[in-house]
């Protein structure tokens, strides 16, 4: 009762972004990054298993963002384009973009999810972009539709990938894969609907959950949706109520859904009373855009407002978000680790109360 998850990412040191950005420009090889990385990552998990998490990631200090693992792994990508007017040049754009037929070319998270089970003997979460985000991000009309003439196509050919991904996850021994679908969440915000010319949620909804019910339909392990509005120093790309998505939670075929709920921008806890009664809610109890560090009783509040929509039986707490989900974030590694920590020392609150 009450387990602690992670949602994925923690900040990452300095040298870490540095290490991250030497790789990209080629100034040191994939294989001196991760000999590096060998040794920094423990301290990752270290970090999770003091804070008294009881599902632990390796804090993906190996991806540079949440999504760009993806194709990083998959042929087809290509990244330092711009979005034009006219045919000239006006915005770079801030993800690869698909230019050609995808054909995986690594796994996408193998290497991590082997690392974290050598190095804990906590459960283990891994995530993996959604293919409805991927498709959202990477799929740009301009440069895109020469390979897929639509974004359905795009997103068509990804599953197989995330798919076979999830398949050697489970082979590895990873206890629960996340996978990362803000972009559903997106959609609740009008305005941006409006900037992406959204014009039918519900297409974009059922695109979500067909996508999502493709890659996960021969998964035998717990799997996590994690649904929240993005975000980049501190601050959210969009804001609104879950409330317009509240009904696919019930076609989408996962366990456990993490929603970011300690944020205002994400509405009322009050949203939790369409929560589907047989699925796990990952409630978020930790503001990652809030510098202040909550109070294990703070924690504790928050979880009791969900209980009057959710029983205590299904009700697991995690912070709103990863911390870090581009390695560019800024935020102290040492205030992660206290949101963690305060996080568990609420859920301890709440098993002695509650169990």
């Amino acid at each position: 009762m009450f387990e602690t998850y992670s949602v994925g990412s923690l900040p990452r040191p300095r040298w870490v972004k540095d290490l991250i950005e030497n790789r990209k420009s080629g100034s040191i090889t994939p294989d001196e990054f991760d000999s590096v990385l060998d040794n920094a990552i423990p301290s990752a998990i270290k970090l999770q298993e003091c804070a008294g998490l009881d599902f632990v990631s390796d804090g993906e200090w190996r991806r540079e963002s949440y999504i760009k693992v993806f194709s990083d792994s998959v042929y087809g990508f290509k990244s330092d384009l711009h979005v034009e007017e006219s045919g000239v040049p006006v915005s770079k754009l801030p993800y690869p973009a698909v230019v050609d037929k995808i054909k995986s070319r690594i796994p996408i998270a193998d290497k991590e999810a082997l690392f974290l089970k050598q190095h804990t003997n906590r459960n283990t979460i891994v995530a993996i972009p959604s293919a409805y985000t991927i498709g959202r991000r990477m799929w740009i009309e301009e440069h895109s539709k020469k390979a897929y003439q639509t974004r359905e196509e795009f997103i068509s050919d990804c599953i197989p990938i995330l798919r076979d991904e999830i398949a050697l996850l489970e082979q590895i021994g990873v206890d629960s894969i996340q996978l990362d679908d803000p972009w559903l969440a997106l959609l609740v915000d009008p305005s941006y609907r409006q900037r992406e010319n959204i014009v039918n949620i519900e297409n974009e909804i059922e695109l979500s959950i067909n996508s999502i019910n493709s890659i996960v339909e021969k998964a035998s392990i717990p799997i996590s949706v994690h649904l929240c509005h993005a975000h980049f120093n501190r601050k959210h790309g969009t804001k609104g109520s879950y409330e317009p998505i509240m009904q696919a939670l019930n076609a989408i075929n996962a366990n456990r859904f993490a929603l970011e709920l300690a944020t205002p921008d994400a509405g009322t806890i009050k949203v939790l009373k369409e929560f589907p009664p047989d699925k796990t809610l990952g409630l978020g109890v930790v503001d990652h855009t809030n510098p202040e560090i909550e109070t294990p009783e703070q924690i504790l509040n928050r979880t009791l407002a969900a209980m009057e929509y959710v029983s205590p039986e299904n009700i697991t707490l995690n912070t709103d978000c990863g911390f870090s989900p581009s390695s560019q974030n800024p935020m102290d590694l040492d205030e992660a680790y206290l949101k963690l920590k305060a996080m568990c020392m609420g859920a301890e609150m709440l098993r002695n109360k509650y169990a």
